[in-house]
């Protein structure tokens, strides 16, 4: 230490250059360094979420939790498999090690997934959840009518099919949540009388419902020099459309669904809802990536929904100071720049 000391004081003019340097280096690196809540403390890891409607837990747990941990048990990199099952709904968390990359380790998942999907009931198949971080809920977007001139149901397509696919495709964004409102179904009520006056049974009716709704090729047709294009334009415009599907051929006349059901356009049926401001709203729960920045990315999503907000009804409004993880880190930043500030008086009144 003395011999440290000694040196500086010899070669004062190379210190304060040192130092100078060292300052004016370490000013960039952290002016470009990300800044978020929490540095990441998790290993990679990755979700396969799994649906499978009308099961309870028990037979969630049995016919889909375990034949797909089995699946990934022993697979390379694999340290932990913990998983959650719940009505119709299996959740499995895979932990690879810290050296880990995560793209590889969601490959690794997904083959075996596909190895074990022949083990699973008919019509359940896993999905792997988009790539987030641990703190990567870093906003929430309300959108709601102020005079109720918008319905729900409307509102809700909106979130689903336009602000939705805007915020996906900002970098850095790996999931959008959307949540409330009423989201637009077209269901056929069928009478029952009816179907049992032509004889027509609920299979009938969904095997017209989905070979209605679709296009079909016809091959082409050549004309000369010309080659023509032969389609079958099948695709459900209105409900006008679906109630002329026919659902039973006779050679008198044949049974459309319209003679046998009531055909209403309706919101599915809630499982929860969501307000903002004391007014019915579709709230918007927007996720990162891991190597997202919060404060830019934060500033993009508010950029877009500027962009977006134009376009919308009038009564339509966006509220986007619900939730904003922005916040958090700028009071951080605030509170240690304060820090900094009275310990530097300090240290200059002790000197």
């Amino acid at each position: 230490m003395n011999a440290l000391i000694r040196f500086a004081l010899q070669n004062r003019l190379l210190v304060v250059c040192l130092s100078l340097a060292l300052l004016v280096g370490g000013g960039i690196v952290t002016l470009s360094l990300p800044i978020d809540i929490f540095p990441s403390l998790t290993r990679p890891r990755v979700v396969v979420m799994t649906e499978s409607p009308g099961l309870a837990p028990e037979e969630v747990e049995t016919l889909v939790t375990l034949p797909l941990e089995t699946a990934l048990n022993g697979a390379a990199g694999v340290q932990t498999v913990r998983s959650s099952s719940g009505v119709g709904l299996s959740v499995i968390y895979v932990e690879f090690g810290w050296n880990s990359d995560v793209y590889r380790a969601r490959q690794i998942v997904n083959e075996r997934v596909a190895a074990a999907t022949d083990r699973l009931p008919r019509g359940v198949k896993p999905e792997l959840a988009p790539n987030s971080s641990l703190m990567g809920q870093i906003m929430m977007v309300g959108l709601y009518s102020q005079d109720g001139t918008t319905p729900p149901m409307d509102v809700r397509t909106i979130a689903d099919w336009t602000i939705r696919p805007r915020l996906l495709a900002i970098p850095g964004v790996s999931q959008v949540i959307t949540m409330g409102g009423g989201r637009k179904q077209y269901q056929v009520l069928v009478d029952p009388s009816q179907m049992h006056a032509f004889q027509i049974t609920l299979a009938d009716v969904e095997k017209a419902l989905g070979e209605a709704n679709q296009n079909v090729a016809g091959g082409y047709l050549e004309r000369g020099s010309n080659e023509y294009l032969v389609r079958a334009i099948g695709r459900v415009q209105s409900i006008d459309d679906l109630g002329q599907s026919v659902v039973k051929h006779h050679p008198e006349r044949s049974v459309l669904l319209r003679d046998i059901a009531k055909i209403e356009e309706r919101p599915q049926l809630k499982r929860g809802d969501s307000s903002v401001n004391g007014h019915p709203a579709v709230v918007l729960t927007i996720g990162k990536q891991p190597s997202a920045d919060t404060l830019r990315l934060t500033d993009e999503i508010r950029k877009a929904l500027d962009e977006l907000a134009p376009t919308l009804p009038r009564d339509v409004a966006i509220d986007s100071s619900i939730f904003q993880l922005r916040k958090f880190i700028d009071l951080g930043i605030h509170n240690v720049i304060d820090a900094l500030r009275d310990g530097a008086i300090l240290v200059l009144i002790v000197l």
